[in-house]
């Protein structure tokens, strides 16, 4: 592989069919693609897999202090404070980030968001470099743009409806924000085909899905964590401390309990820490929801103000946020002599997001774990000492908040007035009026309105 590579797309002459077609089998070999052979052994032999070029990933940047401080220790247990120190100063971070309110998450879920594809598309632009593909990276941030614009475009309209109403370039923006985003998607496409360069048309595709599959994995996931955030403050809160509190005991039982293997892609992940992060996880998620739960910061909608300009979160809360008595069963009442127990139903809600997180959150983390091994890296980068790069950390928090939406969509949200009104806004006048007589008549036949007055001649 090494050899083909120092030769690039050999000699001879550029147009003839067989030497295209030799051209086109040494980037197949390169990719790995006639060397996937599905044999017994672990998959990552030589011929399989492309080479990486040694990357920052790969170095340690522990800070010198710390590393001083910890230099008598076996590497195990350096390790272990190295992580456990680093995540501390995470975790501070995460309430300070909190506290200073809805915009500021935004913006960090967008700058996470950012790294993580920058990350993932630097582990392309490494493996492919030598090909020198041409706009690979100019074209990757250009469609990163044009899908952000589509996706924060469309909260825009959703969540301040009053303040595009108010300023005439935004109505503009809002009425065609579709047509726009289609339009500046199609000219990175057209863009891409006229790079298409004849010896490297397979590999300009593979990197053009690389690209994408990105962008399906990082942007999109990233949006509904806002969306999450938009429902209230507590299903952006619970669900990313569910994953964190899951990481952080599935290692503590690991390391001072894990004897049993769990799953090849991650040798050092043990059945210990699966099952002992799992019910941890649900204690922790259960205090934690009955703790958010008192709270109107964290129960109510993120709403805009148009009158003040910014965020508001003042609202009546909802029923799930709202202590109510339950019946326990039979066989718990003859255990533990209680008849009822207080819990506020966001506590059950709790339970089901702590199982997904504890029990099917872990495969995020495993499959990025097959990713680095398909590429031979230790971590996407070297961001944070002990822990890799962004997307170390947050592989399973993207498929949480996935999960997260979907059940707030399915079990959760009701028709919200605020959207029904900022569609009405942006109806003509005579439409408005229409739904006025309509609304009006429908809330008469019930009951809830006085009855027009007869008309006398």
């Amino acid at each position: 592989m090494t050899e083909l590579r120092k030769r690039g797309g050999g000699g001879g002459d550029p147009d003839s069919s067989e030497n295209i077609s030799d051209k086109e089998t040494d980037g197949d070999d390169r990719l790995g693609l006639q060397g996937d052979m599905e044999g017994e052994g672990d998959g990552d032999s030589k011929a399989d897999t492309p080479d990486v070029p040694l990357s920052s990933a790969d170095t340690d940047n522990t800070p010198q202090c710390l590393n001083k401080a910890l230099e008598g220790l076996p590497p195990r247990w350096k390790n272990y404070w190295i992580r456990g120190v680093l995540s501390l100063a995470m975790i501070f971070g995460f309430f300070l980030i909190i506290y200073m309110g809805p915009i500021t998450l935004i913006l960090v879920v967008m700058s996470v968001q950012i790294k993580c594809f920058q990350e993932i598309i630097t582990i392309g632009y490494r493996v492919y470099h030598s090909y020198e593909l041409p706009w690979f990276r100019t074209l990757s941030w250009y469609f990163l743009i044009c899908v952000n614009y589509f996706f924060y475009g469309e909260t825009v309209a959703d969540y301040f409806g009053a303040l595009v109403q108010r300023e005439e370039p935004l109505q503009f923006l809002a009425r065609y924000h579709r047509f726009i985003s289609f339009a500046l998607y199609l000219a990175g496409f057209c863009m891409f085909v006229l790079s298409l360069v004849k010896k490297h048309y397979r590999l300009q595709f593979y990197m053009f899905a690389w690209t994408h599959v990105t962008l399906l994995i990082v942007v999109t996931q990233s949006h509904l964590v806002i969306q999450n955030l938009f429902e209230g403050m507590i299903w952006f809160i619970v669900p990313i401390s569910i994953v964190i509190c899951n990481d952080i005991m599935a290692y503590l039982f690991g390391f001072f309990f894990g004897r049993t293997p769990l799953i090849k892609l991650s040798p050092k992940k043990t059945w210990e820490g699966f099952i002992g992060g799992f019910f941890s996880t649900v204690v922790f998620g259960f205090i934690l929801a009955y703790l958010l739960s008192q709270f109107q910061y964290f129960v109510c909608p993120v709403g805009y103000n148009s009158e003040t300009n910014s965020f508001t979160i003042e609202c009546e809360p909802s029923d799930i946020f709202v202590m109510q008595e339950y019946t326990l069963p039979a066989a718990i009442q003859n255990t533990l002599r209680w008849k009822t127990v207080n819990l506020y139903p966001f506590q059950i809600h709790s339970i089901f997001l702590s199982s997904f997180g504890s029990l099917i959150g872990p495969f995020g983390g495993f499959f990025a774990s097959g990713f680095k091994r398909a590429f031979k890296i230790k971590d996407f980068a070297n961001t944070i000492p002990g822990h890799g790069g962004i997307m170390d950390r947050f592989d399973c928090q993207y498929l949480m908040a996935t999960f997260t939406h979907v059940y707030i969509a399915s079990f959760i949200r009701g028709p919200n007035p605020s959207k029904v009104l900022q569609q009405l806004l942006l109806l003509q006048p005579e439409q408005q009026l229409s739904i006025f007589h309509t609304l009006q008549s429908h809330l008469r036949d019930r009951g809830m309105l006085p009855a027009a007055p007869a008309h006398h001649d």
